[in-house]
This record gives C-alpha cells, structure tokens and sequence, in this order.
C-alpha cells in the first residue's frame, strides 16, 4: 500500500528536530549507498552516530500513531536517516534494498520537515505501472510506500530541503496479507465506534487474531 499519514510528529517534536538538524553536522550521503545508487545519489546526511536522540523522537512518534501501526505492522523500525538537500541536490532513480542493517526492508518512509514552501524542486516521485506520483508533503507528514518501488527525489532547486527516511521489517512480509487485515480491521474498529462491542466485531477481532497467527514472522 501506499498512503500518507498527516501530522506524525507533534508541533514541539517537529520544532526540536529542526532546531536540532540547523546545527548538525552531515555527510556525504553516497557512504550508505549501494554500488549502482552511488551513481545517483546527490544528497548530504547527518553522520551515521548523531541524533540518536532524534531518531528515538521520530519512532516514538510513528509508535503512537494507529494508522502506522495498523497498515504497515512494524516488527522493527531500522536505518532511520536525516537527509538534507541543497540547490542541485537530487537522488535519481533507484529501489531501496532488500537488506538493510541485517532486517529486511518491506516498507519505507518518507517524513518531510521541511515545509515545501521553503524549497523549490525537490518531489519525491514513485513510479507505478504506467504513472508516477509526486509528494511533497508539509513539514511533519510523510508518506508510506513498498520499498520495492522505483523512486526518486528530484533536483531542488531553490532552498533546503530536509526529510527522515526509514524502513521497517513488517510481521507480515506479503504486502497482500498486510492490506487485507488492515481492510479487516479499519472496519472492525468502524463498527466499534459506530455500535460498540457487538457480534459482528467479535467475529472481526477472532479472524483479525487468526490471520496474524497464521501469518506473522
């Protein structure tokens, strides 16, 4: 699936990560690149051990958050990176690997903390079938993608642009399975709201159970 979830981090969060990241120190960010990747990746990212802080902000935040955690159900969050982008910055077209940091990758993430007001350029672009879709996304919202998409960032132009990256090992690696529960449960917790606890929601909440039994890594 792919979606877009608004206002993962909170204000106050929001302001201390941008506080924090005006005055760090970054990298090149072809040093956590693949061979071929390297080749396309134009980009600065903060150095490899700072902002653990920062980095547990940002999963508290995603941990908190129930359409997160319903759609894409994360056995573990890894490899978060702070990127930034200048003028003539860009990162061209590539997938995320299968591995990384010893788990898999099944989902990623983009979280923007930049408001796109302040950059020109800059989209991030994920290529479908037979169309690609541009998001650039206010400061504190992100969108969730399949990290095996073709994707890329396009040149910026004017500005700074500054996001997070991730990935996650879901419990469930079929990203079929993981729509169908998140379809099953979406409308059990709307039956919830609407009536209460009731039959049809047991029956929802034993086959949302069952299948995880059956499914989970």
């Amino acid at each position: 699936m792919l979606f877009q979830i608004a206002d993962v981090l909170s204000p106050d969060e929001l302001n201390q990560l941008q506080t924090e990241l005006a005055t760090a120190e970054f990298v090149d960010g072809k040093t956590t690149a693949g061979w071929y990747a390297q080749q396309v990746k134009h980009n600065q990212q903060l150095k490899p051990d700072a902002g653990q802080a920062l980095k547990a902000t940002v999963q508290a935040a995603l941990g908190r958050n129930p359409l997160f955690q319903i759609a894409v159900r994360p056995k573990q969050i890894h490899n978060l990176r702070f990127s930034r982008y200048g003028v003539g910055m860009s990162y061209g077209t590539h997938a995320d690997n299968a591995m990384m940091g010893g788990y898999r990758a099944d989902v990623s993430f983009t979280l923007f903390l930049s408001d796109p007001a302040d950059y020109g350029g800059g989209e991030l672009v994920i290529e479908g079938a037979d169309d690609e879709q541009p998001y650039k996304l206010s400061a504190g919202h992100a969108v969730v993608y399949p990290s095996s998409t073709l994707h890329r960032v396009n040149e910026v132009t004017q500005g700074q642009r500054l996001v997070v990256v991730g990935w996650v090992q879901s419990l469930l690696r079929d990203p079929t399975q993981r729509e169908l529960l998140f379809d099953i449960d979406t409308v059990r917790r709307s039956l919830f709201a609407q009536h209460g606890k009731t039959t049809e929601f047991d029956l929802l909440s034993k086959s949302v159970s069952n299948l995880l039994r059956r499914w989970i890594e």
